[in-house]
C-alpha cells in the first residue's frame, strides 16, 4: 500500500494540531504516516523517516513545529517532494515558528500555513496529491460546496 503523506510533530505536545490533519485525511481516503521527530533531539530519526516515506512512495510531507521550528526544513533539506510547514503557538505566540518556516533559503522551499492550521497543511497536501487524483479532487470540491453552504447558513442565523 502506498502512503500518501508522512506527518512529522516535533514532539508530542503537538498531537492537537496533528488531529486536525489526520480528521482531513481519514474524510478524504488519503493515507498517511504519523510519528514524533525531533529536528535537534533525534535528527537521525528525522532522516530514517524521510529515507523510509520515500520508499513508501509518500508524495507530500507535513512538519507540526514550534519555537525555532527546524524540522521543516530539515525535511525539505533531505526530500525533494512538498513540504508543508506547520508553526505552533509556543513562544511568542508563534511568530518565531512561523518565520522560521517561511524564511527558508532560497532552494529549500517550505509551504507554510497558518500557526495552528493542521487542517490547511492537510487540505494544502489533498490538493497537491489531487493533481493526479481525478476522485480526491472532486471530494475537495465537495468540501468547498460545504464550506460555501455553511457561510451561508451562518449569514442567515447571523440575525
Amino acid at each position: 500500500m502506498t502512503t500518501d503523506v508522512a506527518v512529522l510533530l516535533g514532539s508530542k505536545s503537538d498531537r492537537d494540531i496533528s488531529e486536525k490533519t489526520i480528521e482531513i485525511f481519514d474524510r478524504s481516503g488519503i493515507e498517511y504516516t504519523i510519528a514524533v521527530a525531533s529536528a535537534h533531539r533525534t535528527p537521525a530519526r528525522v532522516v530514517e523517516i524521510i529515507n523510509t516515506s520515500h520508499e513508501s512512495g509518500v508524495k507530500v510531507f507535513i512538519a507540526i513545529a514550534g519555537l525555532a521550528a527546524h524540522l521543516p526544513g530539515v525535511v525539505a533539506a533531505h526530500t525533494t517532494r512538498p513540504v508543508i510547514g506547520v508553526p505552533v503557538k509556543a513562544a511568542l505566540d508563534g511568530m518565531d515558528a512561523l518565520l522560521s518556516i517561511a524564511q527558508m533559503p532560497a532552494g529549500i522551499p517550505v509551504a507554510c500555513v497558518g500557526i495552528g492550521r493542521g487542517e490547511n497543511a492537510a487540505i494544502l497536501a489533498a490538493q497537491i496529491i489531487a493533481t493526479g487524483d481525478k476522485e480526491l479532487e472532486e471530494k475537495l470540491a465537495a468540501h468547498r460546496m460545504e464550506l460555501a453552504e455553511q457561510s451561508l447558513q451562518d449569514s442567515q442565523t447571523l440575525f
